[in-house]
């Protein structure tokens, strides 16, 4: 606006009170400059010349009053409603303006009623971009949406995470702090503190109060340049010192404030400013203009005949402005006026089908045709390309100001840009700001960010206020997708305690190349190679009484079983699978279980013809005639596959991996099933134990052909001993080698069978071949019959 119109001015007038203003001087110059400059060229609108008419924009009431001229039909000063929009003829093609967002909300639909463009200079608020509501609203300022980004992006750059929003009581302020906070809430931004500016300067006190309370240190100013001016001025005068002030580009390069006394203590002040397009020329267009009014000083109210070289100027105070003072505001502003009118001018050139010499179109011009083809112009001025998007909007383009306190006078420092056509880019030069900190990026924040490997644990309602906690072992933290949880690492992963990622265990089974494995496997064929030979000695030596004593035909068995054990010994190496799981303890109870029922008949055989034959002779009558030992051996064997095939269809042996003993390792072996059925299977294995174990004690004071209590027991103890150790290792040792562990055990009572039991009957086949006659057993028999009739008779 050139002028104000205050209270008394609002209740008794519709005029303006002209206590000029500078900037508003300068923008209206400006647009002077631009239609004349189009005007005294050939190529843009040939014999066409533009004309204006300049309203000022001081309130509201004078901006209807603007609009409701602007609608009158061409001829008349009425209003005529009409269905056809296509044959109103207004009395004005397009409007340039207005300056602010709430004059635009209140002009704009009148407008758009009779689709007059409008081309707004200063009216940044994103809802004017709704094309909906105001569908021939254009402006050469880029949408309030990308300033706000470039603010957020610019907190995010020095990682200030604790803000104040501080704003004006207008659409400008309120739709920008809006746009402001959900483009911080994409960066974790935390606004600590959001209020208006009083009109008053006395109502200030607490609003600085609050700000030094929260501890904020960087505060966003985005309010209108009436608001935003006494603000400061109010924290220079409150001592409010080491801040850092971000401004909206509606005060960042104000002239006036820049030279306000205090303001390099209030600490840096950044801005958001919308990039000046100097124009050359315009200097010495105002300059002239100046000196020419200067030197007549005419009132064009009492000179009608000077009316038209001012222009119909009724701004009297206007001439008394000096050129310097006009140059000396802000050109931002005014730089953008120009875009709108040379935008305007564009589009006319378009609808009138001009060329460098002629328009070929005579005929009058409706606005909405001008609209249809402001909306496609695309030029440049000076390096400045403007073209409108879908919403009317201008591509952005932004310069980062930093406040220059170091120079005399002080300056205002372009350090950055930020523009989004075609693309985002935002450029910022950290070196030429000029911090109040000694150099060093103020910080702003709640609280501190966590060390590695810590979460955050949130107090009150803001994100960046927590306080900071070690995740446990076994979990991590991805301070990127969610700082406040850490997260489980999956079953065949680790970590320590303050991870940020998990690492991948290694899967650890007894594998077949391993020293352990080959030294095991080794053993096995030692043992099976044994079993062999014992195999070709008995079967050499068949019908010999050494033989015929160890059990005849059932020392084959058992000798069969065992070598089929040493097969089941391939099954603990390697990945363990369901077969191999089933081949390890299951095949091998049934194996030994037929052993140990081999050695538990062989045991009561011995019994029955020493000690039962003469007292119960019928019983063994049957027990010989009836191969009862044959069906006590199958029984036995059928009770184990019986409880072995329960066992594996309700829960038998299968692959299981380990995640729980050893954090970085994955111990893959074999579960052992249902426990309960398992318990059964080793109760019944040492059950025929057991009987086996008396058995051969009640033979002790046999022959000592027939005397097997030494053997067996040697065997039988040997067998316990390692499946005792065996069981301890798997209830307190988790690592792989558990699986040698039991391969031990298994080896061990087949050694135990094999040394103790078949070991010395063939050391009598091969070495003492003459106790393996008929006579040395007889004569051993004789001689135990005669011991037994000496101590029976005494």
């Amino acid at each position: 606006p050139l002028g104000h119109m205050d209270a008394v001015t609002v209740l008794l007038s519709l005029f303006c009170r002209y206590d000029v203003s500078a900037q508003g001087y300068q923008q209206l110059q400006m647009m002077r400059f631009a239609v004349e400059e189009i005007n005294n060229q050939s190529w843009l609108l040939p014999n066409i010349t533009l004309g204006y008419n300049i309203f000022d924009s001081c309130h509201i009431f004078a901006d209807i009053i603007s609009v409701l001229n602007f609608l009158a039909r061409n001829t008349s000063h009425f209003i005529n409603v009409s269905h056809r929009i296509e044959d109103y003829e207004p009395q004005v093609l397009a409007v340039i303006g207005p300056y602010t967002s709430t004059e635009a909300f209140v002009m704009a639909p009148l407008l758009s009623s009779s689709f007059i463009p409008m081309v707004s200079h200063g009216a940044s608020s994103i809802r004017l971009s709704d094309k909906k509501q105001f569908p021939s609203f254009l402006r050469t300022i880029p949408s309030d949406q990308y300033q706000a980004r470039g603010i957020a992006l610019l907190m995010h750059k020095f990682k200030w995470k604790w803000i104040a929003l501080i704003g004006s009581d207008d659409d400008y302020s309120q739709d920008g702090l809006e746009a402001i906070q959900k483009e911080t809430a994409a960066f974790n931004i935390c606004v600590a503190y959001q209020e208006t500016i009083p009109r008053k300067t006395t109502q200030m006190h607490e609003l600085f109060h609050n700000i030094t309370l929260l501890k904020v240190s960087v505060v966003v100013v985005f309010a209108s340049e009436d608001f935003a001016v006494p603000f400061i001025k109010e924290a220079i005068a409150k001592n409010l010192r080491d801040k850092v002030w971000i401004a909206s580009e509606a005060w960042s390069m104000n002239p006036l404030l820049l030279g306000e006394p205090g303001i390099s203590s209030i600490g840096t002040i950044l801005g958001m400013a919308n990039k000046v397009i100097y124009l050359p020329g315009f200097s010495d267009f105002v300059q002239r203009l100046n000196t020419g009014m200067k030197e007549q000083q005419p009132d064009p109210t009492t000179h009608p005949s000077l009316a038209d070289e001012y222009c119909n100027q009724v701004c009297l105070n206007c001439c008394r402005t000096m050129a310097s003072a006009i140059l000396q505001e802000n050109p931002t502003y005014s730089s953008y006026i120009y875009l709108a009118v040379y935008a305007v001018a564009h589009a006319l050139h378009s609808v009138l089908g001009c060329n460098a010499t002629c328009c070929e179109r005579s005929v009058p011009v409706m606005p909405y045709e001008l609209l249809q083809e402001l909306k496609k112009v695309n030029f440049s001025v000076n390096d400045y390309k403007l073209e409108f998007d879908s919403k009317g909007d201008p591509p952005p383009l932004y310069d980062i100001i930093n406040w220059d306190f170091r120079s005399q006078p002080f300056k205002f420092t372009i350090v950055g840009s930020y523009s989004s056509d075609p693309k985002p880019v935002f450029l910022i030069h950290d070196h030429l700001i000029q911090w109040h900190d000694n150099g060093t990026i103020p910080t702003s924040v709640c609280s501190s960010d966590c060390q590695s490997g810590y979460r955050r644990l949130l107090k009150g309602i803001h994100d960046c206020c927590f306080n900071c906690e070690l995740c446990p072992k076994g979990t991590y933290i991805n301070i990127t997708a969610d700082p406040q949880h850490c997260q489980q690492c999956g079953p065949e992963e680790w970590s320590e305690k303050g991870s940020t990622s998990c690492l991948r265990r290694t899967l650890e089974f007894l594998d077949y190349s391993e020293n352990v494995s080959l030294g095991l496997l080794f053993l096995t064929t030692i043992i099976f190679a044994s079993l062999l030979a014992v195999i070709a000695i008995f079967a050499a030596h068949h019908n010999t009484p050494v033989v015929k004593s160890a059990g005849g035909p059932l020392c084959y068995f058992m000798l069969v079983c065992m070598a089929m054990c040493c097969f089941s010994i391939v099954s603990f190496f390697g990945k363990p699978n369901q077969a191999k799981c089933i081949m390890r303890n299951l095949v091998f109870s049934i194996l030994y279980t037929s052993c140990l029922a081999c050695l538990t008949v062989r045991a009561f055989q011995i019994i029955c013809v020493f000690k039962m034959a003469a007292k119960m002779p019928r019983a063994y009558s049957f027990w010989v005639k009836s191969k009862s030992q044959y069906f006590f051996v199958m029984t036995c064997v059928c009770i184990q596959i019986s409880l072995c095939t329960l066992w594996v269809g309700i829960e038998g042996p299968s692959p299981y991996n380990n995640t729980v003993s050893f954090k970085n390792q994955i111990i893959f072996s074999c579960h052992m099933g249902n426990i309960a059925i398992f318990t059964a299977v080793l109760i019944f294995i040492g059950f025929l134990g057991s009987l086996c174990f008396v058995f051969s004690y009640m033979g002790i004071g046999l022959p000592k052909n027939y005397n097997e209590a030494k053997c067996i027991t040697f065997s039988l103890l040997i067998s316990l001993f390692s499946w005792i150790s065996y069981f301890t290792a798997y209830m307190t040792y988790y690592e792989k080698y558990i699986s040698a562990f039991n391969v031990l055990s298994v080896l061990f009572s087949l050694l135990g069978i094999l040394i103790g039991y078949f070991i010395p009957k063939c050391y009598i086949i091969l070495i003492k071949p003459e106790h393996n006659t008929t006579a040395h057993f007889q004569s051993c028999i004789q001689t135990y019959t005669m011991k037994s009739t000496v101590t029976s008779t005494s």
